[in-house]
């Protein structure tokens, strides 16, 4: 080899590294501006996409599906609704007779406390409805402990699935609310991360964690997903409705998103209730909702704390 030709390549060789390093710096910074959230969100998006593909849009993803044979009455789960928001606010009243002039966080705290003992109640009123009309009782309801290992796991790919279109849901609510109210429209947060971020008693915070990530999930799913839906997919299915189990779904996601009082929360609560009702539908276990619901809540709730000072 000539020594034009060792000029040449060793030239060629500078020219390479240089492009290497260019290519290094241009990932480095890259990475530097790229959020943990952009990276959450861009896997989930992708989770999605392949759902999506798999499942033709969604139209193949029930069609193995089959509803839960129960004899519940369609009544029933109406009056169990009731029920839980009749107890709530005439226990609240009687604990305020009772026990007045409480400071404002201990007063939070006995609300906290009411609403977990009522769910208490009333969550061990629906197992006992299920075990007396579902069939196979509470294996039938979707309550089987052996599942357990495999639900959570499976509950952390479907919300890492649905995280991107909750905060889409969020972000699109801003926006419209901003259009109709103007540009000081801000969409309130929950009044349980409210109550978080002003009292800083642990006592309190440990139990508002309990309520949300605990005791709001187990009870809710159990009322929305396993009596509501049940009752509208298995009406549904007896009238032959095509595509019974979306609509049972998207009708138990709508009594969901409605009982929560502020109507600024419903668009997101909707997407991620969708989920939930999906969940259950397809691996016919409560746990996997459970187990969304109270992920969902719990970050929400550490994130708040992490957030304070």
């Amino acid at each position: 080899m000539n020594i034009p030709n060792i000029i040449s390549l060793g030239a060629c060789n500078i020219t390479a590294r240089a492009q290497i390093l260019c290519v290094s710096e241009s990932l480095r910074q890259f990475a530097e501006t790229v959020t943990t959230a952009q990276i959450i969100a861009g896997a989930g998006l992708t989770l999605f996409a392949v759902w999506l593909l798999r499942t033709s849009w969604g139209r193949k993803a029930l069609v193995d599906s089959a509803p839960r044979s129960n004899s519940m009455p369609p009544y029933l789960p109406l009056i169990v609704l009731f029920i839980w928001f009749a107890s709530v606010p005439l226990a609240l009243r009687i604990a305020g007779l009772l026990m007045p002039d409480l400071p404002e966080w201990q007063e939070a705290g006995l609300t906290n406390l009411i609403y977990c003992l009522c769910g208490i109640t009333i969550g061990t009123g629906a197992i006992f409805l299920a075990k007396h009309y579902f069939d196979r009782r509470l294996k039938g309801f979707g309550l089987d402990i052996r599942t357990i290992h495999k639900d959570f796991l499976a509950a952390i790919m479907n919300l890492l699935c649905i995280w991107p279109l909750v905060m889409a849901a969020i972000v699109l609510t801003i926006r419209f609310g901003t259009m109709i109210w103007g540009p000081d429209f801000e969409m309130p947060r929950h009044e349980q991360l409210e109550l978080i971020g002003r009292y800083s008693q642990w006592s309190l915070r440990v139990l508002i964690f309990v309520v949300a990530a605990v005791a709001a999930p187990v009870l809710e799913e159990l009322l929305f997903r396993g009596l509501f839906q049940t009752v509208i997919r298995t009406f549904l299915a007896d009238l032959q409705y095509p595509q019974a189990a979306w609509l049972s779904i998207a009708a138990s996601s709508t009594l969901f998103a409605a009982a929560h009082a502020d109507a600024g929360h419903w668009p997101a609560l909707f997407v991620l209730s969708i989920c939930m009702g999906y969940s259950y539908e397809k691996s016919g276990s409560l746990f996997r909702p459970i187990f969304i619901h109270a992920l969902f809540n719990g970050i929400n709730v550490v994130a708040v704390l992490t957030a304070q000072p």
